[in-house]
């Protein structure tokens, strides 16, 4: 199977503000040219003898910004991850998006493409995130090195950048990592690039540059609608949703959805954890 690179951009609102959380208001939403990029290959070439008597499959999440990779077990039933050990750095937008593709996968086909689906999952899935430096702060970085703040320094940086973090406190303590983060909506690009990657890897949807444009449209409602539930279910509230729109639709005249299509998601959630079939 041929590794699938899919891209989502960040956002800008221009008008709207608060007031687009209130149907039937209106926002004007611009995607930019800042992008989050995912890319999805199995983990090994073929399947495992002891793929845990064909239950689990591994799935490898790795960030080469943040020099972090974690691995989890998906329950093949459930459809659910377990991380391989409890980890500080786990990213919850990432795990819903590959949760939920996953699910929509398995809603989506009948038993004979079901049965295809179980055999390329035991592949193990390989996920690779990257974020285009606009998505961050380089400010420390730059005033460590001595460097001007000025266009021309954020520019010499090398793409897909080290992010660096704000790792300890002044007096020496170990503080919880943050980044800088510039306000163009990462989350919400990552999760549409993660979700739209894997439901073609998957074959959920057929996003390539040939594909017809009548089928684009209904490809790209699948992936917005997946990404917004995703989305919504990893901040644990149901928001704007402009940002994952424009992350799958591009700049629009943004009116948001019904809200109460998501919260009924969560409220399924929080009483059946095991339960992802909510499409």
């Amino acid at each position: 199977m041929a590794p699938v690179i899919a891209s989502a951009p960040g956002k800008v609102l221009i008008t709207g503000g608060y007031l687009v959380l209130e149907r039937p208001n209106a926002g004007l939403v611009l995607s930019t040219n800042a992008r989050f990029y995912a890319i999805v290959k199995p983990l090994y070439d073929e399947i495992k003898p002891d793929s845990w008597a064909w239950s689990w499959a591994d799935v490898r999440l790795t960030s080469p910004q943040l020099s972090r990779e974690s691995m989890f077990k998906m329950s093949l039933k459930h459809l659910t991850l377990q991380p391989f050990s409890p980890s500080e750095s786990r990213n919850p937008f990432v795990e819903q998006a590959v949760q939920y593709s996953v699910a929509a996968a398995h809603t989506k086909f009948d038993t004979s493409k079901k049965d295809e689906l179980h055999k390329l999952l035991l592949q193990g899935l390989d996920i690779t995130i990257l974020g285009c430096n606009d998505f961050y702060s380089y400010r420390n970085h730059i005033e460590a090195k001595g460097l001007p703040l000025t266009p021309e320094t954020l520019t010499a940086l090398p793409p897909f950048a080290p992010i660096t973090f704000n790792a300890e406190e002044s007096n020496g303590e170990n503080c919880k990592s943050e980044v800088a983060k510039t306000g163009l909506g990462s989350s919400a690009a990552m999760t549409a690039a993660v979700v739209a990657a894997l439901l073609h890897y998957l074959g959920v949807v057929n996003l390539s540059l040939n594909s017809q444009e009548t089928k684009d449209s209904i490809d790209l409602d699948i992936v917005h609608m997946v990404a917004q539930t995703a989305h919504c279910i990893a901040q644990g509230k149901v928001g704007s949703g402009f940002d994952v729109s424009s992350a799958v639709y591009g700049s629009q005249r943004y009116v948001r959805f019904s809200p109460h299509v998501i919260s009924s998601a969560q409220v399924l959630l929080s009483s059946h954890s095991e339960t992802y079939h909510v499409f």
